[in-house]
């Protein structure tokens, strides 16, 4: 028997389902599609595809030691399937599942009808704690906790070589595929070691706080555990980060941080389950009383968004540490698309593909939820309004992070970093500063937006079925957490 092992989203060769069942029955055929709808997208950028990159790369040389390199192709993925079979009949397609956008799930849609008009047995294997078919939230929990418990599956000891050899492409970089190359130097490195080294890291020194430092972006960089890229890309499993940080000889973090850590990884399926059970709030609001709520798009906010350049120090470095580095921390995320949504007024749907883009980690169940929650059109959770100057004050006090990232205002000292348009006239010419000369000055005013969205929300909550509305969603996406 032969099966095709399809990795799309689980670069890696241990806890590896598909792949070791395939290798007990038969021969194996792995195989990656580059899909030109995927990577030609606005939700994919050079920042992706290099991390990809380096993920293909050492599969393939795990793969070839096992015995079978790893088959590239690139194109329609229903194509490259039929021409695959042509080249070597296959029986089987194994794969996990996979919750993406609406290019995947329509991609996922094609290949499964193809496969039963060919007899081929399509099989996907569960890979985390989102599940299928699910209709409401009850016992959602208790499955994930059952899945996070079973054994971690070993990489198989070999592969049987496919004769004869079947033809493959060198792998392309971004210029190979005409990917524009985006001006950011992430650190973060695609493969399966890389992955277990970070998360090594993490759990033996690095995340040791993590409960006290994660939400300061000075600390945040060394005391998170950064490993969502590698779960985005499956480079490394979430039963595997879940069952080694509950390993009491590995772990020596605290354990305020352990639980805290675990509670995220938890919520990590918990945001994706919701796309998986509503693929539409990749484009509607979970409340649809929302949808229209934010009409008025200003180009100019969203350009000096966009830029790091709305005249708050705070908001500004963490956009330009964004786009340099391709992470930064959830809470400084989460600020950022508050100030968009509330102080710019300015719809999710309109700056989503750009984060997205800049996001190495970008995932999209957790985007789409993550962003619609934080720009309060979910329905059922409180509206998250930052203050960036707070946000500036409790987690960046003395500038630091603000200097680095804004050099123009590196030379201000105290209260004048975070809040540089009070500076006395004669103090800012001693210190050869002058706003809207060396910085913007604020591209809105903080209380008078915010006071404008507020009421803007209360107007849409008093209106006609909006509670009954709020229900249905929690039903279906709520946490059942007990507090």
């Amino acid at each position: 028997m032969s099966i095709c092992v399809w990795f799309k989203k689980d670069l890696r060769i241990n806890d590896h389902e598909p792949l070791l069942t395939a290798s007990s029955k038969g021969t194996v055929i792995p195989l990656y599609i580059i899909e030109p709808e995927i990577i030609y997208s606005d939700q994919f950028s050079s920042l992706h595809w290099n991390f990809i990159r380096q993920s293909l790369v050492e599969l393939n040389q795990k793969l070839t030691l096992l015995g079978q390199p790893l088959i590239i192709k690139k194109g329609e993925a229903v194509e490259v399937l039929q021409n695959l079979q042509k080249e070597i009949s296959f029986d089987c397609i194994y794969s996990h599942e996979e919750t993406g956008n609406a290019i995947t799930f329509g991609r996922d849609k094609r290949v499964r009808g193809w496969a039963n008009n060919q007899n081929i047995l399509w099989k996907e294997f569960t890979q985390n704690g989102v599940v299928r078919g699910l209709h409401n939230r009850d016992g959602w929990s208790r499955i994930w906790e059952e899945r996070m418990k079973r054994d971690i599956l070993p990489a198989p000891n070999r592969l049987k070589k496919i004769s004869p050899s079947l033809r493959s492409l060198i792998l392309p970089n971004c210029e190979d595929l005409g990917i524009i190359n985006q001006k950011n130097r992430p650190d973060l490195v695609g493969g399966e070691s890389k992955a277990m080294d970070i998360l090594d890291s993490f759990i033996s020194h690095r995340g040791l706080k993590y409960y006290k430092e994660m939400s300061s972006p000075n600390s945040a960089y060394e005391s998170c555990s950064r490993i969502s890229p590698y779960l985005t890309n499956g480079c490394i499993s979430m039963k595997q980060i879940v069952n080694t940080v509950k390993d009491g000889d590995k772990n020596k973090i605290l354990k305020s941080s352990t639980r805290s850590f675990l509670a995220r990884c938890h919520w990590h399926c918990h945001f994706m389950q919701k796309l998986e059970s509503e693929p539409q709030i990749e484009t509607n609001c979970f409340h649809p009383s929302f949808d229209n709520l934010r009409n008025n798009f200003n180009e100019a906010y969203f350009d000096a968004w966009k830029k790091g350049e709305t005249g708050y120090p705070f908001v500004d470095a963490c956009m330009r540490a964004l786009k340099e580095t391709g992470w930064i921390n959830f809470r400084m995320r989460a600020m950022l698309v508050s100030f968009i949504s509330y102080n710019l007024w300015i719809d999710w749907r309109k700056f989503k593909n750009f984060l997205a883009c800049n996001f190495i980690d970008y995932e999209p169940g957790i985007h789409y939820s993550q962003i619609q929650m934080q720009s309060g059109v979910t329905g059922i959770n409180a509206l998250r309004m930052y203050n960036p100057i707070k946000q500036g004050y409790d987690h960046d006090p003395n500038g630091e992070f603000i200097k680095r990232w804004v050099p123009e205002l590196s030379k201000l000292e105290g209260n004048d970093i975070h809040e540089p348009w009070l500076i006395p006239g004669l103090i800012g010419h001693e210190k050869r500063f002058k706003l809207g000369s060396n910085y913007p000055f604020p591209i809105v005013n903080l209380k008078e937006s915010i006071s404008v969205a507020r009421q803007h929300f209360k107007n849409v909550r008093q209106t006609k079925n909006f509670r009954e509305i709020s229900n249905e969603v929690f039903i279906k996406h709520g946490s059942r957490k007990k507090r």
